[in-house]
């Protein structure tokens, strides 16, 4: 079944409904709602310690919720692993980069979409690029990756490696992918690369994804709705133009 089958008709992409994490006394993440719909670009914004990360976690089969639960196109996904997550078309960045240093660009897109597609079996006797080896052309294209196709990852500016890693979650076609500060480190000329290949893949792939991210220029300029978190909470939400505009945000954020 292919992940948009698993997504019931006329349901959000992803709902989070009253998602909670607490570490003893301590709420990381404290009843917490909010939808994704399909081909949105949504924000999560806050100050660190705010509960981005743990919240990211809880949705993606890192950490176990305390309470709440989380569906996916109408089916209950909550506490399901990452390798389960994957076969239902969700992909996901981590703060540090994920790729591998001593594979080349294309091996690294090959491998990434090896984990959506086929058996140990296929992977085994099946052909050395497991059949992907089109679909990395295409991704090398579309981030324009091209003249860095056959160079070791590891020799990539670290912009660059960025690039790949996100390169990386889209390589499988996922219905959903959750970018984990995708602009932290990069210099100004390869964010907006990034920023405008992030733009480019859901306008013209219809591709869903929420983005955490402290460069709040980054966020403004790429999202279609933001959510602000504070103290493990949503403080509000809104376009854009509304959060800048919302005092309470200037107040616990936007005016340090």
């Amino acid at each position: 079944m292919s992940a948009r089958d698993h997504l019931a008709r006329g349901a959000p992409m992803l709902r989070v409904e009253n998602l909670s994490k607490h570490f003893g006394g301590i709420r990381a993440v404290d009843d917490v709602t909010f939808e994704v719909n399909e081909g949105e670009i949504l924000g999560i914004i806050g100050p660190n310690g705010c509960g981005k990360s743990t919240l990211f976690n809880c949705i993606l089969g890192q950490l176990q919720p305390t309470d709440g639960r989380v569906t996916l196109g109408g089916e209950e996904i909550t506490g399901l692993f990452p390798a389960d997550l994957n076969r239902r078309g969700v992909s996901r960045t981590f703060q540090l980069l994920q790729v591998f240093p001593n594979l080349t660009v294309r091996e690294n897109l090959i491998l990434a979409g090896q984990e959506h597609v086929g058996s140990m079996m296929s992977r085994l006797f099946g052909p050395r690029d497991a059949g992907l080896g089109t679909a990395a052309e295409k991704m090398i294209g579309f981030f324009n990756l091209g003249h860095l196709a056959d160079s070791k990852a590891g020799g990539l500016s670290y912009g660059q490696q960025k690039l790949l890693d996100a390169a990386m979650a889209f390589m499988a076609g996922p219905r959903l992918v959750l970018l984990d500060e995708p602009a932290g480190g990069v210099n100004l000329t390869m964010l907006a690369s990034l920023k405008e290949r992030l733009r480019a893949i859901n306008r013209e792939q219809g591709a869903t994804f929420v983005v955490i991210e402290h460069n709040m220029d980054f966020v403004m300029s790429l999202c279609d709705r933001v959510i602000v978190m504070a103290e493990g909470k949503v403080l509000a939400t809104g376009t854009p133009d509304e959060i800048r505009a919302d005092p309470a945000v200037i107040e616990a954020y936007l005016g340090h």
